[in-house]
């Protein structure tokens, strides 16, 4: 009985939090809305939520096509950055001297800034798709491992005591048990990367690119087409918000949701 009374007032609270959270959307795009259009402000330099939607509307046979290009960069640079992310987590994990040695430029690397090292990657692999996907890869795998070698040290050692008592081999141990306490945070690393997966693939577009919404970006900005730069920003915020979402469903199946975990140490 009590549990399904706080069920009940945790399905109130989420309820509640999101009316606020649609109650303060509106009105900031009412706010905005007004103030454009009582101010009279040009839209070459600030457009209102109707002018964005309506040139997305206008623009929309060319937007599409260039955001499928970068949502295909986006998606498979993600999951070649979570596959290389957690291997590369393990492996430094697993051997001591390779941690010691590549550790801190392992988590220096994430202060790398995209836009100085990115024609280097245009030089290796051209202005083709392939190229894009590198770089969106590239750049993701950093929280993704970082999270995944701290997650494993963070693992309990009774956990690895009792599967090696049971009669478990050190490698059975890492896939099943230590990877699996540690997945929480591996998680987590996978959405910091999500978060900044489709920024990374614009951006390399605009430095480079034939095809994708960095071109189309950069199109929109040479001709002071402001409403097509919100849109394009509306477009990325979508993708990012669409994969964070199937982040998070991945994690809710594959480990239960958050509140059903159990703290060994209580």
């Amino acid at each position: 009985m009590d549990t399904q009374r706080k069920d009940r007032e945790e399905r109130r609270e989420r309820i509640k939090d999101r009316i606020a959270t649609t109650t303060a959307v509106i009105v900031l795009l009412a706010v905005w809305e007004g103030w454009v259009r009582l101010a009279h402000v040009p839209a070459s330099m600030f457009s209102s939520p109707t002018q964005i939607v309506q040139a997305t509307i206008d623009a929309w046979p060319t937007l599409w096509p260039a955001t499928q290009v970068t949502a295909f960069e986006g998606f498979v640079g993600f999951a070649f950055a979570v596959l290389a992310g957690i291997l590369v987590g393990i492996a430094f994990y697993c051997f001591r001297t390779l941690n010691a040695a590549l550790y801190p430029l392992l988590y220096a690397a994430q202060t790398m800034p995209l836009i100085t090292i990115a024609p280097l990657f245009l030089i290796w692999f051209g202005f083709e798709i392939s190229g894009k996907i590198v770089i969106t890869a590239f750049w993701g795998l950093f929280p993704i491992a970082v999270q995944t070698i701290r997650g494993l040290k963070a693992v309990p050692q009774f956990y690895s005591d009792v599967a090696l008592t049971c009669g478990a081999t050190p490698v059975w141990t890492l896939w099943h048990v230590k990877l699996r306490v540690a997945a929480r945070q591996i998680f987590g690393g996978v959405r910091i990367s999500a978060a900044y997966i489709f920024a990374t693939a614009t951006t390399a577009e605009y430095l480079g690119a034939r095809k994708g919404l960095g071109i189309w970006l950069q199109a929109a900005y040479n001709s002071f087409r402001t409403p097509l730069i919100f849109s394009a920003t509306i477009v990325i915020v979508a993708l990012t918000v669409l994969l964070m979402a199937i982040v998070n469903v991945c994690e809710r199946v594959l480990l239960g949701p958050v509140e059903n975990d159990e703290n060994p140490d209580e």
